[in-house]
């Protein structure tokens, strides 16, 4: 049980050994998570927290991870406020009927977060489960973590992201109409609209990615800031320039699988400038993708 932000590789190891727990005993294996996060519902005025899976993308990873069952549990303030007692009892051992259950170290859970591991044990025997605790040890060998990641995307270290999580950080969105002057300059985009407020986006610049469009993957290029050269705004933009690709999509969805940030976003002192540096960008993310997908 837990929020699971990244599905990263310290999550997989807990979901590792919870299904060969489950199918040794002949049971199913499950996981509660909850939606919306919980700092979003306890501290509602820090709109800062940015988080790495959409709740679509991270039922998507876990339906591949085995799992028998997954729970979204709706967090509410009222939720908040029920004693460890109440919520071992009436949900876990009544409702789910837990047989046995695999905790991450030093997790906390209940009002005030009263219950840890120690407390499990303690009402493991009165109510007959097992409760095992994903030590320390194990979890810093791991040395990651969903926080570790998000600061990795926002720094625009993909590379360290992507290692933490143990596949390519992804991005969806919804392809509206933009100002087309990449159309004028040779490198048309297609302007995502990103639904997720909470979504993380990564640093400024410019990256080298995948596309999915409909069923098929493509080669791409894309931006993430402000446009400075041709834009006086400060409204942060995802454009994406697919590579070899001329289809009107407008209103389709892409996905991107972010491979390397390529530079920093500039502004440059007029179209031509921008031309000859996209062209640069265009070389560079054809041999990054080379060798990746």
């Amino acid at each position: 049980m837990g929020t699971f932000d990244g599905i990263h590789f310290g999550h997989q190891k807990l979901i590792e050994s919870l299904n060969k727990k489950a199918h040794a005993a002949g049971g199913e294996s499950v996981m509660l998570t909850f939606a919306p996060h919980p700092r979003l519902v306890l501290f509602p005025e820090n709109n800062s927290l940015k988080l790495i899976n959409t709740l679509e993308e991270k039922i998507e990873r876990l339906e591949k991870s085995g799992i028998d069952h997954l729970i979204i549990y709706p967090f509410t303030k009222e939720f908040s406020r029920i004693s460890a007692i109440e919520y071992v009892r009436d949900f876990l051992v009544k409702e789910l009927k837990v047989s046995t259950l695999i905790i991450g170290y030093d997790h906390q859970f209940g009002r005030n977060r009263e219950g840890n591991f120690n407390y499990l044990k303690e009402l493991s025997d009165l109510y007959q489960f097992e409760v095992e605790e994903i030590s320390a040890q194990d979890i810093n060998e791991i040395n990651v973590s969903s926080t570790k990641i998000r600061n990795a995307i926002l720094i625009g270290n993909i590379y360290l992201a992507n290692e933490y999580l143990g596949y390519s950080f992804s991005l969806t969105g919804e392809v509206i109409e933009g100002k087309r002057i990449g159309h004028t300059i040779g490198f048309p985009t297609a302007n995502l609209y990103i639904e997720d407020a909470q979504k993380i986006i990564p640093m400024n610049g410019a990256y080298a990615a995948w596309a999915k469009v409909g069923e098929s993957w493509y080669k791409a290029m894309l931006n993430i800031g402000t446009n400075p050269t041709v834009n006086s705004m400060d409204n942060v933009s995802v454009e994406v320039h697919l590579l070899n690709f001329s289809e009107d999509i407008y209103g389709r969805e892409i996905t991107l699988k972010f491979v390397k940030r390529l530079r920093s976003e500039v502004k440059f002192e007029g179209l031509d400038q921008l031309k000859n540096q996209l062209r640069l960008d265009k070389s560079q993310a054809e041999k990054i993708l080379e060798i990746s997908l």
